[in-house]
C-alpha cells in the first residue's frame, strides 16, 4: 500500500542524527528497518492495527545506531507534522488493491499519499445518481465500509485516517471504522477569508502537459478530457460543496493538523473531530497560547449544546495543549461537581489513551498538585476545600483548569478556593446547557465565550435529533361525593378556618402525587406505551420518580402488571430518619429495600454496576426506575425512552433529555411539569433515515 521508493527517499533526506555537535545520516540498514516496521505490522483487526501504525506515524520509531564507537537510540519520523511544506504529496486515480486471499481487486477512486503513505481515501459519485431515493453519497459510504472488512482491502485502511464520500453537491467525511450514521459534513468557520484562494484554485488553467498527465491514462481519457476542457472553456466556475470540502480538509497544513491533533482512539473506537470540536479547540489554543499582561493565560467558556461531544472536545483540547510549542509541560486539572461525572470524564480520558489520575480524596488531590509527573488530574470540585485549607499554592501559569458544566451556581462559592490554589492558572469552563441570567456572574469569572455551538446548529448538523412535542391527557376522576363525606366526618371538630387550611394542604401537588390510584394508573399507562412501542426493539427506558418511596411503589405496580421487566436504582437512604423500633420488619420501606440490595450485592458500587450491566444487555432489564441517579452523565446506547414523573426545570431538564438524545439514532424522551407525568414515544415516518420526532404524553387529573 505504500509507495516504497517515495518513502525511502524522503526518510533518507529528511531524517538525521545530531550527536556531539555533528550531523550524521541514518544507516541504510536503519532506513530499511523503519520501512519494515511500517510495512510488516501483523494484521490484528482493523482498528487495533490502525492504532499501532498511527502511533508510529505520529511518534516515530526509535532506532539504535553506532556512531564513533557509541551505540545509542535515535528517533526517526515518517512525516514532518509541524512543517507541511517539507513533505511530499501524491494523488492516485483508481488505486488498484488486491483483496485479502483473493486475486480480485478493488479500486478506490482517489487515494492521497503523504511521503508515499496512504492517509486519505475518497469515493466519488455522480450527483444525479441515487439508490432507493437516497443520495449517491450513501452509496459512497457503503462502498467505503465494505472495503474495510477483513475479506476486502483492510491493508489500505490500516494506514488511512481520513475518508470521504463526495459528489458535486455534497460531501461526507469520517475516519477508519466509522459507522454510516456518524459520517458528517464539514462547515468551515470563517470560510469567507478563504473564498478568494478557493476560487483561484478551481479556476486555474492547466498546461498541456498537466492535462495529458490527468486525463490520457484513462481507457476513455478523451471523453474525460473533453468534459473538463469544455468546463474550463466556459465562464469562471463557482465553488461547489465538493470543492469547498476538499479545500477545507485536504490543504496540506489542515490535513496534517487534523490527523496529528484531532484523532482519538476511544476505547477501541476511532474518532475524528467534528468541525465544532476542531474550531473550539483552535479558538481556545489561540487564546491561551501566550501570557497576557498579568503574566497569566486568558480563560473563557466553551458552550457546546449537550450531546454534541463536549467531553471529547476536552480530550482534544488537552492533547492540543500538550503539543503546543509555546506551552511548556502543561498540567491539566479536570474539575466536575459530581462523582458520576468525574468518573465518566476520567474513563473517557483513559479510553483515549491519556495518562489521567483521579483524585480519591482532598488529601490525594493535595499530593497530586505537588507531584510534577501528574499531567492530567481529575477531581470533584469539593476536594479543593482540603487543598485550600492547607494553604497550598502553585503559581505555575502552565496549569489549565478545565471545569465541566461550569454554569453550576455552586462554583461561585468554590471558585475563589481554586484561584487560591492555582493563582496564575488558566480557567476554562465547558457547558452544554444555556446560561441563565443568575449564572452569568459565575460564568464571567472564567472570561467571555471562546466558542459556541447552539442546539439549533446541532440539530441542523444532525448531531442531535430535533424535538417535536404533542400532548396527551389521561384523566383521573376521583369519587368527589365520597371524598366530601369523608372530609366532613374527620374535620367536624375543626373551625371553618382550619378546614380551609386543611383543604389547601391536601390540594397541593405533592399530596396528590402520592395518591396510590394515580401511581397505579401511570404505571399501567407506561406499561401499555412501552409494550406497544418499544418492547422487543432493543430500546430500553427510564422512569424518573419524585422520591425513593414512590420509585418503590412504581416498581410494585409494574411487577403487578407483569409485562415490563423493571428495577430500581437509587442512592443509599439516610438511616437516621424514619425509625420507629429496632425490629427489622418495621424499618421504613426504603431502608428495608436498601438492606435487601446490600445483602444481595454486598456494596452500593456492585449494586450499581450489576444493574447497569443488565440494563445494557438486550434480553434483561427493560426499565430503570430512578430518582436523581442516572439523569445526568449516563451514556447507554440502549437508553432510548424517558418517562418523567417529577418536577424538572432548567439544566436538570436539559441534562435529563440529553441522556436519550445524544446520538443520531432515533431517540424518545420526556419533559416534566408541575402537574403530572410526561413521556414520549416514537412515531413512524415514511423515510427511516430521518430522525424521529418526539411525542410527549401528559398525564394529569381532573380535579
Amino acid at each position: 500500500m505504500v509507495l516504497t521508493d517515495v518513502l525511502r527517499a524522503w526518510l533518507t533526506v529528511n531524517n538525521g542524527i545530531t550527536f556531539k555537535g555533528q550531523h550524521h545520516a541514518f544507516s541504510t540498514a536503519n532506513i530499511d528497518l523503519a520501512l519494515q516496521q511500517l510495512l510488516d505490522e501483523p494484521y490484528a483487526g482493523l482498528i487495533c492495527t490502525n492504532e499501532k501504525l498511527y502511533e508510529r506515524l505520529t511518534l516515530g520509531v526509535s532506532l539504535k545506531q553506532t556512531i564513533d564507537g557509541d551505540s545509542k537510540s535515535f528517533s526517526l519520523h515518517y512525516i514532518d507534522w509541524q512543517h507541511p511544506e517539507r513533505n511530499v504529496f501524491h494523488v492516485s486515480d483508481e488505486f488498484v488493491v488486491e483483496r485479502t486471499r483473493s486475486f480480485q481487486t478493488r479500486r478506490p477512486d482517489i487515494v492521497c499519499f503523504v511521503n508515499g503513505i496512504p492517509l486519505v481515501v475518497i469515493e466519488c459519485k455522480r450527483p444525479d445518481k441515487s439508490s432507493e431515493g437516497e443520495s449517491s453519497l450513501v452509496e459512497g459510504v457503503s462502498q467505503m465500509l465494505r472495503n474495510q472488512r477483513d475479506d476486502e482491502i483492510p491493508q489500505l485502511f490500516v494506514l488511512a485516517h481520513l475518508l470521504l464520500a463526495i459528489n458535486t453537491n455534497g460531501a461526507l467525511y469520517a475516519t477508519t471504522g466509522t459507522p454510516r450514521k456518524f459520517w458528517a459534513t464539514w462547515q468551515e468557520e470563517g470560510a469567507a477569508a478563504l473564498a478568494a484562494a478557493l476560487h483561484g484554485a478551481i479556476n486555474t488553467r492547466l498546461t498541456v502537459a498537466e492535462r495529458v498527465k490527468r486525463y490520457d491514462h484513462r481507457e476513455q481519457g478523451h471523453w474525460v478530457r473533453q468534459y473538463f476542457e469544455t468546463l474550463a472553456a466556459g465562464d469562471e466556475r463557482l465553488a461547489t460543496v465538493q470543492d469547498q470540502t476538499l479545500y477545507h480538509l485536504l490543504r496540506p497544513a489542515r490535513l496534517l493538523e487534523l490527523i496529528y491533533q484531532f484523532l482519538v482512539f476511544d476505547g477501541g473506537i476511532k474518532k475524528i473531530a467534528r468541525y465544532q470540536q476542531y474550531f473550539a479547540v483552535k479558538a481556545t489554543i489561540n487564546r491561551v497560547a501566550h501570557l497576557n499582561q498579568d503574566g497569566q493565560r486568558s480563560g473563557g467558556i466553551i458552550w457546546h449544546t449537550t450531546g454534541s461531544g463536549k467531553s471529547l472536545t476536552m480530550v482534544m483540547l488537552a492533547k492540543a495543549l500538550s503539543l503546543h510549542p509555546a506551552i511548556t509541560n502543561p498540567k491539566v486539572i479536570l474539575v466536575t461537581d459530581r462523582v458520576d461525572l468525574d468518573l465518566q470524564l476520567y474513563n473517557i480520558f483513559r479510553a483515549c489513551g491519556k495518562n489521567v489520575v483521579q483524585a480519591q480524596s482532598g488529601k490525594h488531590l493535595l499530593e497530586l498538585v505537588k507531584l510534577p509527573s501528574a499531567d492530567i488530574i481529575a477531581t470533584v470540585i469539593d476536594k479543593f476545600e482540603t487543598v485550600a485549607n492547607e494553604k497550598v499554592s502553585d503559581p505555575n501559569p502552565n496549569i489549565f483548569v478545565l471545569v465541566d458544566e461550569s454554569h453550576r451556581s455552586q462554583y461561585g462559592t468554590t471558585h475563589a478556593k481554586m484561584r487560591r490554589v492555582f493563582p496564575n492558572a488558566c480557567y476554562l469552563g465547558a457547558t452544554g446547557t444555556p446560561l441563565l441570567k443568575k449564572e452569568t456572574t459565575t460564568a464571567a469569572k472564567f472570561g467571555d465565550f471562546i466558542h459556541k455551538y447552539p442546539m439549533r446548529q446541532a440539530v441542523a448538523d444532525h448531531a442531535v435529533v430535533a424535538l417535536l412535542y404533542e400532548g396527551r391527557l389521561v384523566e383521573l376522576e376521583p369519587d368527589q361525593a365520597s371524598i366530601d363525606r369523608w372530609f366532613e366526618r374527620v374535620t367536624k371538630e375543626l373551625s371553618e378556618e382550619q378546614k380551609v387550611d386543611l383543604k389547601r394542604k391536601f390540594s397541593r401537588q405533592g399530596e396528590v402525587n402520592k395518591a396510590e390510584q394515580r401511581l397505579q394508573q401511570i404505571a399501567y399507562a407506561i406499561t401499555e406505551h412501552y409494550v406497544a412501542n418499544h418492547q422487543g426493539t432493543g430500546r430500553k427506558a427510564q422512569l424518573a420518580a419524585p422520591s425513593k418511596l414512590i420509585a418503590l411503589k412504581y416498581k410494585e405496580y409494574l411487577d403487578e402488571f407483569g409485562e415490563v421487566d423493571s428495577t430500581v436504582v437509587i442512592s443509599s437512604p439516610d438511616t437516621r430518619e424514619g425509625n420507629d423500633s429496632v425490629d427489622d420488619e418495621n424499618l421504613p420501606r426504603v431502608q428495608a429495600f436498601w438492606k435487601r440490595m446490600m445483602a444481595q450485592y454486598k456494596s452500593e458500587e456492585a449494586y450499581n454496576r450489576e444493574i447497569l450491566a443488565a440494563f445494557g444487555r438486550e434480553d434483561e432489564v427493560e426499565l430503570l426506575i430512578v430518582v436523581d441517579k442516572l439523569l445526568t452523565g449516563f451514556d447507554e446506547p440502549r437508553n432510548s425512552v424517558l418517562y418523567i414523573d417529577k418536577p424538572l426545570k432548567e439544566h436538570g431538564l436539559l441534562q435529563a433529555i440529553a441522556r436519550v438524545t445524544a446520538s443520531l439514532r432515533a431517540r424518545n424522551m420526556a419533559l416534566s411539569s408541575t402537574t403530572g407525568a410526561f413521556w414520549a414515544s416514537s412515531m413512524k415516518r415514511s423515510t427511516p433515515t430521518t430522525p424521529w420526532p418526539v411525542l410527549i404524553l401528559k398525564m394529569s387529573w381532573a380535579h
